[in-house]
């Protein structure tokens, strides 16, 4: 029995649009609906009135950033959030599942709880899905979440599987806690961009009793297309008697196409997000006001609109207020944005209400994401244009978030190592888990060789180096021969340009390699060499290393590296000495190719949304007093059980590879 009263008015022909409507401890709720963001308990930059006035029916808060601050014993005080914010109509409360996952290397996933470092005072918080339940029954809010496990919807299937069922798992206990209360709660479907795994969590949630259900993990990462092609899939599986819910998501279009394929609910920051940037969204598609285009334009900012910035304000003077930097300008901009929004969803319900959908659709979806297709046309390249041009290179591009940079691979639209600061990530994965400064203090006269495969914006080489240049380890000590491996040098040349983002890079020394192909320090305790081309071939004018640092870009674009052929010749060069191979991932396909080489296997620390990574070990190494944990029994079962047993580049007409991870010596042990 839902606790919402759920009733479905209306389905288009033609289509999954649908109209309905559910009933709140505070009002009735039409849809579709677009629920406002407030963080914090407040719709950045909008006054309460405004957003009575504008019809929102139900706004967003986040668990996370409440029970941060105020904290609950406000809520508790003042009888809810509703009191507290003195909102008359629904709310419903995110877990806080995104904001942890968005949380660059200050947070630890475990089975029975999320850990996290506190913005607020840098304490350290445990969320499990009953504590985000309780806190959420304390906030008070109509609708709950359960607690998830988002993950980038791009990562490797064995990691989006390992999320989803953490995420399963914590629904079940989700709903365990929320009891008796009256609050309806929300199930949410995980699974990435993976159509198997979105199947197999709508089957898994839709088994449990929840009032509504989610569609999460998305805009995070994947296409437009595969988008909605995930969303289509899973609102065909979700029931049809309670409500459909797409988190997070998105522009104007991304809403239609959404309710087109059967979503009831949404959220996004866009609307007051984008506006801070002075852009609007109007009937006739985009406008920015960065464009000087509108400097003495008259009019409305969208001629169609009745809000209360349209019939008060021209855009040549929204215009000016962005240009001058004057906070009201946010304000009138993102109110006119809100209110476009909700009388989308209005006007969106009419025409499935009327039967007119498709035709509303068809003319619709195409314009509603026009950029800029009306108005006086720009006659030169704006200084922001002119910056974003110069974010680029090759096929490579630079993603900026919190003042740190990230590679992106254009082609693929990867972003290498999108969830964490890649400087930290390289100190932790390769730096500190290889012990290399313990390593060069030994009283070792050869060279410590360490081969950097996948040089990229040398994130991991220059790790190397300041830790041994902060290490205080004396001249005369022994050397560390540092060879960094890459066919496409525009990832190093682009980050070079823009060292602002790229902190770790002001140094001489990635000018000097670019420039000479090597580079020694003061002291030549340090040499440095870079060896052009592919790795394959060029591996073999390298001295034979005792660390690899693993960290080719991605499967997609640097796929030959990780299969079956590629590292049993790693292993045959790494035959001869005790050497340890450091990687990002955790794949079981990976895992199996360098098991079914001759590699032993270890878990390696975790690292953004990975809950482990990956060491291999020669079988001098392994045999060595090392400290690393083997795999054992638990991952061999869970292999067997695997859709991904089969390593990359494995040929399917032998299946030597499956008695050499089935029989490896780990195993027996």
């Amino acid at each position: 029995m839902s606790r919402l009263d759920f009733k479905l008015e209306a389905t288009a022909s033609g289509s999954r649009a649908r109209a309905a409507c559910f009933t709140t401890r505070h009002n009735e709720v039409l849809t579709p609906t677009f629920m406002p963001v407030g963080t914090h308990a407040a719709v950045r930059s909008q006054r309460r009135e405004d957003l009575l006035s504008c019809g929102a029916q139900v706004l967003l808060a986040n668990t996370y950033h409440l029970l941060l601050r105020p904290g609950v014993d406000i809520f508790e005080k003042f009888g809810g959030i509703h009191g507290f914010m003195n909102w008359p109509r629904s709310v419903l409360t995110d877990s806080g599942g995104f904001q942890i996952f968005s949380l660059p290397g200050s947070r630890t996933m475990r089975e029975e709880y999320a850990e996290f470092t506190s913005y607020v005072d840098k304490t350290l918080v445990r969320l499990s899905p009953e504590r985000s339940i309780e806190t959420q029954k304390i906030i008070g809010s109509d609708i709950m979440m359960v607690l998830d496990h988002c993950v980038p919807s791009t990562v490797e299937h064995d990691v989006a599987r390992e999320a989803m069922e953490l995420t399963h798992r914590w629904a079940q206990r989700s709903l365990i806690a929320r009891g008796d209360s009256n609050q309806a709660l929300f199930g949410i479907v995980q699974g990435a961009s993976y159509e198997d795994l979105r199947v197999e969590s709508a089957h898994a949630i839709t088994d449990m009793p929840f009032d509504g259900y989610a569609i999460g993990g998305l805009a995070v990462g994947e296409s437009s297309a595969q988008r909605e092609d995930c969303t289509a899939t899973v609102t065909e599986l979700l029931p049809h008697d309670r409500p459909r819910y797409l988190m997070g998501v998105g522009t104007t279009r991304d809403l239609l196409e959404a309710v087109h394929r059967g979503v009831d609910m949404f959220d996004c920051i866009l609307p007051t997000s984008l506006a801070r940037q002075g852009v609007a969204f109007t009937s006739q598609g985009r406008r920015d006001l960065r464009r000087a285009a509108y400097r003495d334009m008259e009019g409305p900012i969208d001629p169609a609109c009745d809000c209360y910035t349209c019939k008060t304000y021209s855009i040549a003077y929204l215009f000016h207020l962005r240009r001058v930097h004057e906070s009201t300008g946010w304000q009138l901009l993102a109110l006119h944005n809100v209110y476009f929004y909700m009388r989308l969803m209005r006007t969106m319900r009419e025409h499935i209400m009327a039967d007119t959908w498709m035709t509303f659709y068809s003319a619709q979806r195409h314009l509603l994401d026009a950029r800029d297709s009306y108005g006086k046309a720009a006659t030169h390249v704006t200084k922001a244009t002119r910056r974003q041009l110069q974010r680029k290179r090759g096929r490579f591009e630079i993603v900026v978030r919190d003042d740190v940079g990230f590679i992106k691979d254009t082609g693929s639209g990867e972003v290498m190592h999108p969830i964490s600061d890649p400087a930290l990530e390289a100190r932790s994965l390769y730096v500190e888990q290889s012990r290399l400064i313990e390593r060069l203090r030994a009283p070792v006269s050869e060279p410590l060789v360490v081969w950097d495969v996948g040089l990229g914006a040398a994130a991991n080489a220059m790790a190397a180096i300041l830790a041994v240049e902060g290490s205080g380890i004396p001249p005369g000590g022994r050397q560390l021969s540092l060879v960094s491996f890459e066919n496409d040098l525009d990832s190093l040349k682009l980050a070079l340009d823009h060292v602002g983002w790229f902190k770790h890079l002001r140094h001489a020394a990635p000018r000097a390699l670019l420039s000479d192909n090597r580079w020694s320090n003061v002291a030549s305790t340090i040499e440095w060499l870079l060896l052009t081309g592919d790795f394959a071939v060029r591996k073999f004018d390298a001295a034979l290393p005792d660390i690899i640092f693993f960290d080719p870009f991605s499967f997609k674009t640097d796929g030959a590296l990780w299969t079956l052929p590629a590292f049993r010749e790693l292993a045959l060069v790494c035959r001869q000495k005790p050497v340890e191979v450091f990687t990002y991932t955790y794949s079981t396909s990976v895992r199996a190719a360098m098991l079914a080489a001759g590699f032993y296997v270890a878990k390696g620390r975790a690292t953004g949304a990975k809950s482990e990574t990956t060491i291999g070990l020669s079988p001098a190494a392994a045999m060595a007093p090392h400290g690393r944990e083997l795999l054992g029994a638990e991952w061999l079962a869970k292999w067997r059980r695997s859709d991904a047993q089969a390593p990359f580049g494995s040929d399917a007409d032998d299946a030597s590879w499956h008695d050499a991870v089935s029989r490896h010596p780990q195993f027996l042990i």
